[in-house]
Order: structure tokens, then C-alpha cells, then sequence
């Protein structure tokens, strides 16, 4: 189970091998695991070590739309396509606009 995992991953915090891709997996974990509030925290942590981390964004708006904070979730994906758009990540930078697209849908604004 990612419990584990996740321990384990919680023991390279503040090792020579801690850095955004670390963080990036121990938020991704916590999110399989139903913690979306340290899913968030973890992935925000990743996206202060590294802000041009498409996949971090795409990840923190997808833990922040089910945690129901939509707002939260639409800028994350909105700041996440500029990333991914000026790294030339054209599928990250596709997928968040469908994902953006998506809620905007949801919560009545077009």
C-alpha cells in the first residue's frame, strides 16, 4: 500500500536527495492515498523547488478540484499551461487546458 511508500519516501525529507521530484511523489502518493489537504502541501512544496514543473502543476490542480477548492484548482492549471507552454510541453500544456476547460464548465462559467 502507498502508506508505505510513502513512509519511505518521507525519510529522504532533507537529504542530499530531496528536490522537487521528491516532493512531486510524495504528493502524488498522499493524493492515491485520499489525503488531498498533504497532496496540496506536498505538491506546492515541489512547485517552490522547482516553479517550472509542468507536471507538479498539473497534479496540484487536480488534488485542489477534488478537494473542491475550484478557484484554487483553475489558477494552478492556468499558471501550469504558461509553464508548460513556455517549456514547449505541448501534452501537459493540452491536458490542463482540458482540465481547466472542464471545471470552468462545471461551475457555470464559459
Amino acid at each position: 500500500m502507498s502508506t508505505a511508500l510513502i513512509a519511505n519516501l518521507e525519510k529522504l525529507l532533507g537529504t542530499a536527495r530531496d528536490g522537487a521530484l521528491l516532493r512531486y511523489s510524495l504528493g502524488s502518493e498522499h493524493l492515491k492515498a485520499g489525503d488531498r489537504e498533504r497532496a496540496i502541501a506536498r505538491l506546492r512544496e515541489a512547485l517552490e523547488k522547482d516553479a517550472a514543473y509542468s507536471a507538479a502543476w498539473k497534479l496540484l490542480g487536480r488534488a485542489l478540484a477534488e478537494a473542491g477548492r475550484e478557484a484554487e484548482a483553475l489558477e494552478a492549471f492556468e499558471r501550469g499551461i504558461s509553464v508548460a507552454q513556455a517549456k514547449g510541453d505541448k501534452q501537459a500544456a493540452k491536458e490542463m487546458t482540458v482540465f481547466a476547460r472542464r471545471l470552468r464548465e462545471q461551475g457555470g462559467e464559459r
